[in-house]
């Protein structure tokens, strides 16, 4: 694994200060996300990857590896932030067909055609920018593989104004553009969060803003819980000659 991580530049990387700085916050987050399987289920009616090889970029610490490897045939995380890499190899621990390698979107470690479905979840945040992890996840489907992008709807109120104030370079009209004119289709996805206390949801957008948005959305947020929408692009490898 050293050799591996030791081939991960600094420059593949976009660090994600929530779950790098605070992986236990995040912990929480993801448990609070999607409780009632929106996104799960969006996924499955338009991939669904029974059993079917499964990778998903920017696996973090492996939270969603045994959910996809419940059905599929395999799932393997790929991650390049070496903690996370570690975290994610214990968490599938005793998972037969679950398993994690280090390395950035760009440069897949994994073979040509290896896989059915590959999974991205918030990872493209910024659209134009991120095509040779698009590139490499065509290189490992197969013909008829999908790449399916979950993202956070910019668009969409509360969570999207919060996420455009706080980031300057996230023009959500933008990224739809880009993933349209790259052949994906969309599918708009509401998902519920929902906290069992409210100082985890405190927490959690204080992890994910800074100090002005993530008190806002505090102030704006009664209760324990909200909704985020999602965007689902999808698009899959042609199984033929594909011509003009």
């Amino acid at each position: 694994m050293r050799a591996a991580l030791a081939a991960i530049r600094p420059a593949d990387v976009l660090p994600s200060p929530n779950i790098w700085h605070w992986p236990e916050v995040y912990q929480v987050e993801n448990r609070a996300q999607d409780v009632d399987g929106a996104i799960w289920a969006a996924l499955r009616e338009e991939c669904d990857w029974a059993g079917l090889d499964v990778v998903d970029v920017g696996c973090g610490d492996g939270f969603h590896l045994p959910l996809f490897a419940a059905t599929a045939r395999s799932a393997t995380g790929v991650e390049p932030y070496a903690p996370l890499v570690k975290r994610a190899k214990t968490r599938v621990e005793g998972i037969a067909n679950a398993s994690v390698v280090a390395g950035p979107a760009q440069r897949l470690p994994l073979p040509d055609g290896s896989a059915d479905l590959v999974h991205a979840r918030t990872a493209y945040f910024f659209g134009p920018g991120c095509e040779p992890g698009l590139r490499e996840a065509d290189r490992v489907l197969r013909p008829g593989g999908a790449l399916a992008i979950v993202d956070i709807d910019g668009a969409a109120p509360p969570y999207g104004p919060w996420l455009c104030a706080d980031e300057a370079r996230y023009d959500p009209a933008a990224v739809a553009e880009f993933f349209a004119a790259n052949g994906f289709s969309v599918r708009h996805v509401t998902a519920r969060w929902a906290f069992q206390r409210r100082e985890d949801l405190e927490s959690v957008l204080r992890i994910e803003f800074s100090a002005p948005v993530a008190q806002r959305a505090i102030d704006e947020t009664p209760g324990l819980s909200f909704d985020v929408g999602y965007r689902l692009h999808v698009r899959r490898k042609p199984t033929g000659l594909v011509l003009p």
